[in-house]
């Protein structure tokens, strides 16, 4: 075809190629384990869809004050720089959110959140000029849109990866913590005795029934340990993924000054 609707041929171009890998990783890492943190707050420390929506809300404030500061430093240096330190941050964000538990701090919470946003902000500009360096100028626009869909089919990826692995994990962590508790042992009996003796005062139930309810409450606080360590786990593989994307930035070539690529990438 003399004007195909994909023009593949612009994958031969080296910079253009090893970006789009970059930007697969990026999309497959963090829109993939994005869905995870609401999941986390919602079911476990018990947010409201509002407020876990609100915890979001300084991701883009950073990147949008990130993000033109992250252009100049890209004009007047090498624009490696700033995406290879884009996506260390975020994949030290992704490690800081794997240490999360039932009991964690909002400000656990948010300083991974703080440096996701910057690690955004350096990441998108710089990438998008390394990519469009060597294409020509009427070919841009079709190469600029093609890198955002291979994004979008890394996050697609991610999300059917992050998701498989959290309910794998989960069922996983469930199976080792119920191995783990012995139902016959004194503590367990202390425990759900404790528990049943307080159900049963403030409840009124019968012996019987609050020792149910007992025993059901355990299960279910085993049960969101479990969900809890089963994010972390994701949210550990993200980071590792996000690391590996470090390797193909330096394989990168500096790109020359081309008025046209940084007017094309504004």
């Amino acid at each position: 075809m003399n004007t195909p609707f994909v023009e593949l041929k612009l994958f031969a171009d080296f910079n253009f190629g090893v970006t789009n890998l970059i930007f697969f990783i990026f999309g497959l890492s963090l829109f993939g384990s994005t869905f995870l943190l609401p999941l986390y707050l919602q079911n476990s420390l018990g947010y409201t869809a509002y407020q876990a929506g609100l915890v979001f809300l300084p991701v883009g404030i950073l990147q949008g004050i990130v993000t033109p500061v992250a252009g100049m430093m890209s004009d007047k240096w090498d624009a490696r720089g700033p995406a290879m330190v884009g996506i260390v941050l975020l994949a030290v964000s992704f490690y800081l959110n794997s240490t999360m538990s039932l009991f964690s701090e909002h400000t656990q919470i948010m300083l991974p959140l703080y440096l996701r946003g910057v690690a955004m902000g350096l990441l998108f500009t710089p990438l998008s000029l390394l990519a469009l360096t060597g294409i020509p100028r009427d070919r841009m626009a079709q190469a600029s849109g093609l890198f955002n869909v291979v994004r979008q089919i890394g996050g697609s990826f991610g999300i059917a990866i992050f998701g498989m692995i959290l309910t794998r994990r989960s069922i996983y962590h469930m199976a080792m913590y119920g191995q783990a508790i012995d139902v016959n042992g004194p503590m367990y009996k202390s425990v759900a005795a404790n528990l049943a003796r307080f159900v049963q005062w403030t409840d009124g139930n019968t012996a019987r029934w609050s020792s149910m309810q007992a025993n059901a409450i355990i299960g279910a606080h085993v049960g969101q340990q479990s969900f809890v360590q089963s994010v972390d786990d994701a949210f550990f593989v993200a980071a590792v993924v996000s690391a590996v994307a470090v390797f193909p930035i330096l394989l990168l070539r500096r790109p020359k000054k081309n008025t046209e690529t940084v007017a094309a990438v504004e």
